[in-house]
């Protein structure tokens, strides 16, 4: 089944307000970045945004909190967006915490059907108010629920025309596990290629899981905070 759509305006077309919708991506890298665009001049309102964090001012899922999209962040990590600190702070943005390898889960969890977990990660902390605690093996641990979403916007660094995806590095980080654990999942690729292109061994995301592919006409991959080493006195 051909999965190639024109881009990502049509993909984001069935998002509506009051969407919950999984982004994927770790810090900037491996952000469906295309999508997200095209999310925020769509305009849908009162979104409920499941990602690891809430991006940068002016790039990402920030943008979609600048202009007043989202009202509640399912997040590990919100320290590089102003806009999002203002509005968290101010309550004016509702937001559930959760520590970053419970967040994955949780949204392994969501796609593989198992209906919650308990991990010491988060006891005794805000993390656990109004969850149930048990100790197990003479640790206390917390139930964590499973998370799904009503869409996924994801981004693979190749895939082919019926939704195979392959990832590269750190982008390969929630990308693929949201692929799972969403209604509709929509994919945008640095390359395309014809069925039968990627070897079988290579997939990460099996086409099964994808409803729609296309390849982004541009990927700015910003960097957040850029680190380079002092050249030592008198060297080249």
């Amino acid at each position: 089944m051909d999965k190639r759509i024109a881009g990502a305006a049509e993909a984001v077309s069935a998002v509506g307000d009051g969407a919950t919708v999984m982004i994927g991506g770790f810090g900037l890298s491996g952000n469906p970045e295309n999508l997200v665009a095209a999310l925020h001049k769509r305009g849908s309102k009162n979104l409920t945004i499941i990602s690891n964090n809430a991006g940068v001012d002016d790039f990402g899922i920030g943008t979609l909190i600048r202009n007043g999209q989202v009202k509640k962040m399912i997040m590990s990590y919100g320290g590089e967006c102003q806009a999002f600190e203002q509005m968290a702070l101010d309550g004016s943005l509702e937001v559930e915490w959760n520590p970053q390898g419970t967040l994955a889960e949780r949204i392994r969890a969501g796609g593989a059907g198992i209906g919650g977990f308990f991990t010491p990660t988060g006891y005794g902390t805000l993390v656990a108010e109004g969850k149930e605690t048990r100790e197990i093996d003479g640790r206390w641990q917390v139930f964590e629920k499973p998370l799904k979403a009503d869409f996924a916007l994801i981004k693979a660094w190749k895939g082919d025309e019926l939704g195979n995806l392959v990832y590269r590095k750190t982008a390969r980080n929630f990308n693929q596990v949201m692929a799972t654990a969403a209604s509709r999942v929509f994919a945008e690729v640095e390359q395309l290629v014809a069925a039968g292109q990627i070897d079988g061994d290579a997939v990460h995301t099996p086409g099964v899981y994808v409803d729609a592919v296309f390849q982004g006409p541009r990927f700015v991959k910003p960097i957040e905070k850029v680190t380079v080493r002092q050249r030592p006195a008198g060297g080249s």
